[in-house]
């Protein structure tokens, strides 16, 4: 029951941050589609992510972190649990979580809050399309999203770390629609107490 009303209120959380994003957090051109052109990414369709053959919540892969290998807990195994699933992916242009991925970052928060002593390494990521640069920074909007989320719920600043990779470190080496979605993402690496 706890975790239904965190998840509840992570969601209404989510609604009010996108709502009152001001320019200080978040770049309006990393969120929605503007800057294509500028950066010379490749407009590919993306519909096939909530179209069925995109990535879903339960499709989602282990990060690199204690979680995948072991140290956190039996939960961390236990593909039933939100908690085993440490990769948040993103729509092509965005660093807006999307609604699949809220029970997760809610499950990590709760997390979070309950071991205070636990840190977290939120490593954004982006696909191959566009500048370095312009990588660098969505990835880097893409882990301060998540990481405002977790914040919102009760999580400690001192707790989160943000890192962004761009494009530096692929999930899927391949140049075509279906490798660009498992790159466009923000991974969740525990660190340990």
């Amino acid at each position: 029951m706890k975790l239904n009303k965190a998840i509840l209120a992570l969601a209404i959380s989510a609604t009010l941050l996108t709502a009152c994003s001001s320019t200080d957090e978040q770049d309006a051109g990393f969120t929605d589609g503007s800057q294509s052109g500028a950066a010379g990414i490749n407009d590919a369709s993306t519909s096939g992510l909530n179209g069925g053959s995109g990535i879903s919540g339960s499709e989602m892969g282990s990060g690199s972190g204690f979680g995948s290998g072991g140290g956190l807990g039996p939960e961390f195994s236990d593909p039933n649990n939100p908690l085993s699933k440490q990769t948040i992916y993103f729509m092509l242009d965005s660093s807006q979580v999307q609604q699949d991925y809220v029970p997760v970052v809610a499950a990590h928060s709760q997390y979070l809050l309950a071991n205070p002593g636990q840190h977290i390494v939120l490593e954004g990521h982006g696909d191959e399309r566009g500048s370095r640069e312009y990588n660098i920074a969505l990835g880097e909007q893409r882990a301060k999203a998540v990481a405002s989320m977790m914040k919102v719920q009760g999580v400690n600043e001192s707790q989160l770390e943000i890192v962004s990779y761009g494009e530096e470190k692929p999930a899927a080496f391949g140049h075509d629609e279906s490798s660009w979605q498992l790159n466009r993402r923000v991974e969740l690496v525990y660190q340990g107490k």
